[in-house]
This record gives structure tokens, sequence and C-alpha cells, in this order.
């Protein structure tokens, strides 16, 4: 019920703001901005993935906030696992890693961004079960595509069993059709 009033509310506001002349993509803007946008395009292009990919990701796991850790330990503007980050910072060669970088967000969109790379890949380009793997552990979304309960075809999911990741990928592909269609 409280999603709905906050909903509501953000119509109204537009509708308002629209009505007083007030551009609809300004403040759509400031509602999906594009923070730390430097370091996220640079590790894009050096990853080849999607920017606004990443701006979706970084907007829903900390909302843009580099302190933000998780009830789970994840930490920084990407929420990435301090195991996942050691292991990610020493395949990609950052020398004398320690876990406090991960509150950096040039290390952590770094990490991040070469960690869902690696995902996609883990996921022949799949956007939706890169995300899931992301948020659930690449060995479960394994697991379930290969789970009828799952899948029925081993390469696209028809139920995610973590009530907690599916809502993650669906905000995460919300998050990224509006970075979309907002910043073409």
């Amino acid at each position: 019920m409280k999603f709905k009033k906050v909903i509501l509310v953000i119509v109204a506001a537009i509708t308002v703001l629209t009505v007083y002349g007030v551009k609809t993509k300004w403040f759509l803007k400031q509602l999906y901005p594009k923070k730390y946008s430097q370091q996220v395009y640079f590790y894009s292009n050096q990853y080849g993935v999607d920017p606004n990919l990443i701006f979706a990701m970084i907007k829903a796991e900390s909302n843009f906030n580099p302190d933000s850790v998780s009830s789970k330990g994840a930490i920084g503007l990407m929420q990435v696992i301090p195991e996942t980050g050691t292991w990610v910072a020493n395949y990609i060669g950052i020398k004398n890693f320690s876990v406090n970088m991960l509150f950096n967000p040039d290390y952590n969109i770094n990490i991040g961004t070469w960690y869902l790379k690696y995902l996609l890949k883990q996921f022949n380009n799949d956007v939706t079960l890169a995300v899931a793997a992301y948020n659930g552990g690449s060995g479960n979304v394994s697991n379930w595509l290969k789970d009828k309960r799952y899948s029925e075809n081993g390469s696209n999911l028809k139920k995610v069993p973590f009530s907690e990741t599916d809502k993650y990928i669906k905000k995460v592909l919300k998050y990224y059709k509006i970075y979309t269609n907002l910043y073409r």
C-alpha cells in the first residue's frame, strides 16, 4: 500500500511540474541520475557493458551511496561481496587489494562491472540471467536453469525461487529501461 501511495505522489508531482512548464525529463533525471559517470563510462567501455545497465544496477543496489553496506555484507555502489571483490581484484591485477577499497567508487565500479561482464559471458549475454546471478549467485542460476520448476527450456527462467532476487531482477530491468529511454 505504501508503494502505491509513493507512485501516486510521483505521478501527481510529474503532472503538476509538466502543467507549470517544468520539463518532465529534467525531473526524471533528478530521480535517475548518472553519478560517477566518469568511472561508469570508463569501465563499461573497457569491459563492453552497456553503461545504462551499470547505472541501473548502482541505482538498485545503493542508490549511488558509496558507503552503503547491505545486511549480507555487500559493499559500496555496486554492492560487491568481499569474497567476490577479492577474487575479481586478484584476477584483474589490482595490487594490495583490501576489502575497504570497495568503498572507493573507482575500485567498486571497476570490480562490479568486470564481474557483471563475466556473468554476461557465462549466461550468453542474457541480461536477465546475469542480473539474477549478480544477486542470487551464478551457481543458483545455473541450477534453476536445469530445474523444470524454474525453467522450461534450460535457457530462460520462468520463475525465480528467491523472492529477493526476483524483486531485484524486476527493479534493475525497470531502471535499465528508464535509463536507456531517458538518456538516449
